[in-house]
């Protein structure tokens, strides 16, 4: 198989490819063409069908694709000119080929995760950790599963897991370097921050927002999840739950960004700045892996907006 990172400019690609979006266009000629997303575990590129003719047979998004194409340069990033697409035949495919997941062991990722559970002191906040993270075999089978993004950054599997245990190691780090840090709060926070995730996008290899994911987004619903979780716990005090979900609706940081509120308790705006700096860093480490071009500049990242160097001399 030919994966998607190992492509270049100029080259012919025949291959088997997952089609994650499919849209018919108009171009300013007022043609008819297609524009796709296809996807392997490497990545994902965008695809044209300019030509709409008896060599595209009929498939929907979500179907696995044969393609014939050449990859192009568009707007400095690739992008497939395909001739020819049929729905792939079963056996011609290993799903597998076709999820992106972390290159860590997420049972021992898990494990770490979990392992901070063990240093909180509040048992308040230990019971409401164990509940959702130990207890609930559901939740923390999907929590090991699923992504932390459509797109942005961690948008594979494991990526929740790999990302909350990150910003869970920073502030673990920053706590106790500032005074009036409650760090069984801030840790508890930055293991529950993105929880919400599990219901905002659906698991591979859709990894798609969901109604709840609209409508609501993971802020919201990680709030309510942990209104439903301390409710369960016997005299769980209500401003201690208070303190915990102010982390989770101010870890954007900025109205702007989706937070409702802006960090208004040391922890919760220590909870956004690590995950900002995860977040952040992460898209650096994903442009200069993916870096295709010849020298060290990796291109204008949208996503930071600017270009990208990597530190070789």
């Amino acid at each position: 198989m030919r994966y998607l990172e190992d492509i270049r400019e100029g080259e012919a690609l025949v291959g088997h490819y997952l089609c994650k979006q499919k849209q018919m266009l108009k171009s300013r000629a007022g043609k008819n063409y297609l524009s796709l997303t296809l996807q392997d575990k490497t990545g994902n590129i965008n695809g044209k069908v300019w030509d709409l003719n008896h060599q595209i047979q009929n498939f929907d998004e979500g179907d696995f694709i044969k393609i014939d194409s050449v990859v192009l340069m568009y707007q400095n990033e690739m992008q497939l000119n395909i001739k020819r697409i049929r729905k792939s035949l079963e056996g011609e495919y290993n799903p597998q080929d076709y999820i992106p997941c972390t290159e860590k062991d997420i049972s021992s990722l898990y494990e770490q995760f979990t392992g901070y559970i063990q240093g909180i002191s509040n048992v308040f906040i230990k019971a409401l950790l164990e509940n959702i993270f130990i207890k609930n075999n559901e939740i923390s089978e999907r929590f090991k599963q699923h992504s932390a993004a459509r797109a942005m950054h961690h948008n594979y599997m494991g990526g929740l897991l790999e990302h909350s245990l990150s910003v869970t190691q920073i502030c673990d780090f920053m706590a106790p370097r500032y005074k009036f840090v409650n760090r069984d709060i801030l840790i508890a926070a930055a293991m529950l921050h993105d929880i919400g995730k599990l219901w905002e996008l659906s698991s591979f290899p859709e990894n798609e927002y969901t109604d709840n994911g609209q409508l609501l987004g993971h802020i919201v619903i990680g709030t309510e999840l942990i209104s439903e979780q301390t409710a369960k716990i016997p005299d769980f005090p209500p401003a201690l739950a208070m303190l915990l979900k102010h982390c989770i609706v101010g870890h954007h940081g900025e109205y702007e960004f989706g937070s409702p509120q802006l960090p208004k308790t040391i922890e919760a705006f220590i909870l956004h700045c690590a995950d900002n700096t995860d977040a952040k860093i992460k898209m650096f480490e994903d442009a200069i892996q993916k870096n295709n071009n010849q020298g060290h500049w990796a291109g204008y990242q949208k996503s930071l907006l600017r270009n990208i160097r990597d530190s070789e001399f």
